[in-house]
């Protein structure tokens, strides 16, 4: 049988060999814009809650929250991507250096506005979320530049991450190109798959779907589901046509509540149960989960050391509320404690 955990020595093993790799990710860049405030009343003008402000904050979102995560557990991180010449782009960059992620591979579009996600949440609770930003694809000129600052940053990388929110920034064309280059280096490619945006996803290292995702990708409806995620039929079915047809080297499915599972070619699929002790915020975790693995595959843990490390790391944000990240310290506490 498989290991169902790891020891802390060995958690900070993976994170000590993660701090001395180098991970880059590209994708749709966003700017995460909280409005913090309490509900006292309805509103008497329509049936709607009347939040009062308390406060407001911004964190990086989107495939810079993938890069957060990333320097967050000290793996050092290049984020690549498109942002508008506005106000945003400003905030944005200068939070990318707070937070030590090195954005010179941002590039400033005139045509198109930096993605800003607005979210009112009041008593722990998001009311309404409103979006700023464009969906149609990057340029050809444009998307042949970001290939370029990547092809000469990627000799000695690690892995790299591809963030696709349905924005436009991952087109066939750039994923094709990422491909071609992560093979030709050696690097690790990872992907947390959008089925609304139709790629072809095949020969990836890593595929990181949650269920609705996973089912929507191999075209099958979700109709019924198990409490035990290998004793249902229906995803089964969807992990054996998802290894067939996409051939990644990992597929991981997030499951919410029942964790995450692992999927291997030729291997029997490897549950682990959830280590969320309580969930005040999925936002971002599907960031959180695509970020830990792969630093743990980049620092030299097993797949199964890989799954089990962000399951604990996707654990402790869901119990955060906001964009959440995880440090070293907690999730080395989070070990200690099973």
């Amino acid at each position: 049988m498989k290991q169902r955990t790891l020891s802390p020595s060995r958690v900070k093993q993976i994170l000590a060999a993660a701090t001395k790799t180098r991970a880059l990710v590209i994708g749709d860049v966003m700017l995460d814009h909280f409005i913090w405030g309490q509900v006292g009343r309805i509103s008497p003008e329509a049936p709607v809650p009347v939040v009062d402000f308390v406060r407001e904050s911004f964190i990086p979102g989107g495939a810079a929250n993938v890069a957060r995560n990333l320097t967050a557990l000290s793996t050092p991180t290049e984020l690549f991507g498109a942002i508008g010449r506005d106000s945003s782009a400003t905030q944005l960059k200068q939070l990318l250096t707070e937070y030590q992620i090195v954005c010179e591979g941002l590039l400033s579009h005139e045509a198109r506005p930096t993605s800003v996600k607005t979210r009112i949440v009041a008593h722990q609770q998001q009311v309404v979320r409103l979006d700023r930003e464009t969906r149609s694809s990057l340029d050809a000129p444009t998307t042949r530049q970001l290939l370029a600052l990547v092809e000469a940053r990627i000799k000695g990388a690690a892995a790299v991450i591809v963030g696709d929110y349905g924005k436009g920034v991952i087109t066939q064309p750039m994923l094709d190109e990422l491909k071609q280059l992560c093979r030709r280096h050696g690097v690790w490619l990872s992907l947390d798959p959008k089925p609304v945006h139709r790629l072809n996803l095949t020969g990836l290292s890593l595929i990181t779907p949650n269920r609705k995702e996973a089912f929507e990708l191999a075209n099958l409806p979700d109709e019924t589901r198990e409490n035990d995620p290998l004793a249902d039929r229906n995803l089964m079915q969807v992990v054996d046509r998802l290894l067939k047809e996409l051939r990644p080297v990992l597929l991981l499915v997030t499951l919410g509540e029942l964790g995450m599972l692992l999927c291997q070619s030729g291997q029997k699929p490897f549950h682990i149960p959830t280590q969320a002790q309580e969930v005040f915020d999925v936002s971002g975790a599907g960031d959180t989960v695509i970020a830990s693995f792969t630093l743990a595959i980049a620092a030299g843990a097993s797949p199964v050391e890989a799954a089990i490390l962000s399951n604990h790391a996707a654990g402790i944000v869901v119990g955060k509320v906001g964009t959440a990240t995880t440090t070293p310290s907690e999730l080395l506490a989070s070990f200690r404690r099973r």
